[in-house]
C-alpha cells in the first residue's frame, strides 16, 4: 500500500465483496462525535473534492473508497482527539456541567412517567442553555463556528420524548409508580417459595379426611391468608377433620349459638345481669382498630358474643380483656367474604386474611383503608355465620385459660410468676435492673397475660402469632410464657438505658413495636421455642 494507484487497484479488484464501511462503534467507550469539540478533526480530514463531490452523485465504490482512505494511516484520529480534548477542556467545569444536564433530563424523564403533560418549563431551559453555553465556552474553537444550543436542546427533547413513547405499557421496565398501580391493582405478589406452601396447605386440605398434625407442623411457621380461615376453624377444634362432616357441624353450631341468643340475650337488662352488659358496652368502644369496632353493627355483634359466653361460663364471668380475644377470630372470618383475595389494602394488617375459595359477595374498595369496610354491606345471612363461627372459636381458645379469668385469675398469676423465674435464669442483668428500679413483673406482665400480647402488638403481628399458637401444644397458655419471655429480653439494650421506675415502666407498656411484621414475629417465635426447648422439659432448670 505504498501509494494511492496501488490502493485503488487493490479496491477495484475486490468491489463486488467489499465487507462494508469501517467506522467507530459509538456507546459507552466511544461518544458520539461532538461538531463542538471536533471542528478542528473534522476540517482536517475533508478532502479538496469534497465540493465537487455533493454537485453530483457519487459510487458506491467512491464512497466507500472515500471513508476507507484513512485506514492504514500511521496516524490515531483518536489519539488527536483526545489530546486536544484534554488540552482545550477544564474537567471541572465539563463534569459540573454534564451533572447538570443529566437532572434537568431526569426530571423531564420522571414527568413522563408519571404521565404529565412533557412541558418544559422557562426556567428548565435557561439552566440547559446555561449548561450548554459554559460547555461552548470552555472549547476553544478555531473555526470560530457557533453551534445553536437551541436546535440542540431540541433535538434532545425531540429523541427524549421519542424513546420514552417507545417504551410499551407492557413493558417489564416499569418506573416504581407503576409497579405500586400494578400492585394496588393485582394485589400482593407471592414468591415462589409461598405458592409451594399455599399448594401443601390445599393439598391437605383437599383430602377426605383432614391429618390435623400434619396440618400443625404446616402451621407453625405462618399461614398463607388463603386458607386461614379454614385453617383456623380446623386447628381450634371447631371443625372437624373429616370434610363430609363439616357443613352439617357448621349448620348444628350455628343454630345452636342463635338458640343461646334467643333464650338469654333479653335478659342482659335484668338486675342480676345488666352490670355484665354495662361492662361489655363499656369495653368494646376501646378496642382496636377503632374504626372498625365502631360500626354499629360491629359492636352488636361483638355484644352479643360476649354477653352469652358469660352467661354460659358463670364461673368467671365477663372479665376486662376477654374482649380483645374476639377480634382476630372476628377479622379473619370477616374476609373469609370479602370479593377478592387480590385486593390490596396498603400494609394494613387484614390484607392477610383473604381467602381465595371463599364465596364473593361483596367487593371491598382498593383505595380505602380496610378497616373502613362497610361490615354492613355483607348480607345478614353472612354476618350471622361470621359471628356464631367467632363465638365457638373463641369458646375453644378460653376453654384452656379459663383460670385465667376466675376469681382473683390465678391463671394469671401463676404465668407472671413463671415469667419472673425464668427471665432470672435466661438473663440476669434484665432481671437485676427490674428489680434494683423495684419494677414489679406483674406491673406489666399482667397485661401480657391477660390480653395475649395483643395491646402490645399490631394486630397483624397478632394474627401471625395466633397461626403458631394454635399449632402448639397448649399455646395459648403454656407456650405464650416462652413468647413473653423472648419478648422482654427483645428490649434488652432499651430496658438497660432507662435507670428509674417510672422511665422503665413507661417503656415496657409502650414497646415500639407499630412497623413489626412478619419477619419480626418469626424471630421472637424461634427465640420462644429455644427457650422452651431447654426449660419445658426441665422445670427446675428456671426455679430457685
Amino acid at each position: 500500500m505504498s501509494s494511492d494507484g496501488g490502493k485503488k487497484q487493490f479496491w477495484k479488484r475486490n468491489v463486488s465483496k467489499v465487507p462494508g464501511s469501517i467506522q467507530h462503534v459509538y456507546g459507552a467507550q466511544h461518544p458520539p462525535l461532538d461538531p463542538l469539540l471536533h471542528t478542528n478533526l473534522l476540517k482536517a480530514n475533508s478532502k479538496p473534492n469534497s465540493a465537487s463531490m455533493r454537485a453530483k452523485k457519487v459510487t458506491t465504490f467512491q464512497e466507500f473508497e472515500s471513508i476507507t482512505s484513512d485506514a492504514w494511516d500511521v496516524g490515531d484520529d483518536d489519539d488527536d482527539l483526545m489530546a486536544m480534548a484534554t488540552q482545550n477542556l477544564n474537567t471541572d467545569v465539563v463534569m459540573e456541567t454534564a451533572n447538570k444536564v443529566i437532572q434537568i433530563h431526569s426530571k423531564l424523564q420522571e414527568q413522563k412517567q408519571q404521565n404529565k403533560p412533557m412541558e418544559t418549563s422557562g426556567e428548565q431551559l435557561d439552566d440547559m442553555e446555561q449548561a450548554d453555553n459554559s460547555v461552548e465556552n470552555t472549547v476553544k474553537s478555531n473555526s470560530g463556528s457557533e453551534f445553536d444550543t437551541s436546535t440542540d436542546l431540541n433535538h434532545r427533547e425531540t429523541t427524549l420524548s421519542q424513546r420514552q413513547q417507545s417504551v410499551s405499557p407492557t413493558s417489564p421496565t416499569l418506573s416504581a409508580a407503576g409497579i405500586a398501580d400494578q400492585n394496588s391493582s393485582d394485589g400482593p405478589l407471592m414468591s415462589e417459595r409461598e405458592m409451594t406452601r399455599l399448594e401443601k396447605f390445599r393439598q391437605l386440605l383437599a383430602g377426605p379426611n383432614t391429618d390435623l398434625e400434619e396440618l400443625r407442623k404446616l402451621s407453625w411457621s405462618g399461614i398463607p391468608r388463603q386458607v386461614r380461615p379454614i385453617t383456623w376453624k380446623l386447628l381450634s377444634g371447631y371443625l372437624p377433620a373429616n370434610v363430609e362432616r363439616r357443613e352439617s357441624t357448621l349448620q348444628r353450631k350455628r343454630t345452636e349459638y342463635f338458640a343461646f341468643i334467643e333464650q338469654y340475650y333479653d335478659s342482659r337488662n335484668d338486675e342480676h345481669h345488666q352490670d355484665t352488659y354495662r361492662q361489655i358496652a363499656i369495653d368494646i368502644p376501646r378496642m382496636t382498630p377503632e374504626s372498625l369496632i365502631l360500626q354499629p353493627k360491629v359492636r352488636e355483634i361483638f355484644e352479643r358474643i360476649l354477653f352469652i359466653w358469660a352467661i354460659r361460663h358463670p364461673a368467671s364471668g365477663y372479665v376486662q380483656g376477654i374482649n380483645d380475644l374476639v377480634t382476630p377470630f372476628f377479622v379473619v372470618f370477616v374476609f373469609e367474604y370479602i370479593a377478592s383475595p387480590e385486593i390490596v389494602f396498603h400494609e394494613h394488617p387484614l390484607v392477610e386474611l383473604l381467602m381465595s375459595t371463599a364465596p364473593r359477595i361483596c367487593v371491598a374498595s382498593c383505595e380505602g383503608e380496610v378497616e373502613n369496610f362497610d361490615v354492613s354491606s355483607l348480607p345478614d345471612e353472612v354476618l350471622q355465620n361470621i359471628e356464631a363461627d367467632s363465638f365457638w372459636c373463641m369458646s375453644k381458645l378460653l376453654d384452656g385459660i379459663q383460670d385465667n379469668y376466675t376469681f382473683a385469675q390465678p391463671g394469671i398469676q401463676r404465668k407472671v410468676k413463671a415469667l419472673q423465674e425464668l427471665v432470672s435464669r435466661i438473663d440476669e442483668q434484665v432481671h437485676k435492673h427490674l428489680h434494683q428500679a423495684e419494677v414489679e413483673y406483674l406491673q406489666f406482665a399482667f397485661r401480657w397475660m391477660n390480653n395475649l400480647l395483643m395491646r402490645e402488638l399490631p394486630l397483624r403481628c397478632t394474627i401471625r402469632l395466633w397461626d403458631t399458637y394454635q399449632s402448639e401444644p397448649e399455646g395459648f397458655s403454656h407456650f405464650h410464657l416462652y413468647v413473653c419471655a423472648a419478648f422482654l429480653i427483645r428490649w434488652r439494650k432499651e430496658l438497660l438505658e432507662e435507670k428509674d421506675f417510672q422511665g422503665l415502666l413507661i417503656l415496657l407498656q409502650n414497646l415500639p413495636t407499630m412497623h413489626w411484621g412478619n419477619e419480626e414475629i418469626s424471630i421472637l417465635l424461634a427465640e420462644a421455642y429455644r427457650l422452651k426447648y431447654a426449660f419445658a422439659d426441665a422445670p427446675n432448670h428456671y426455679k430457685r
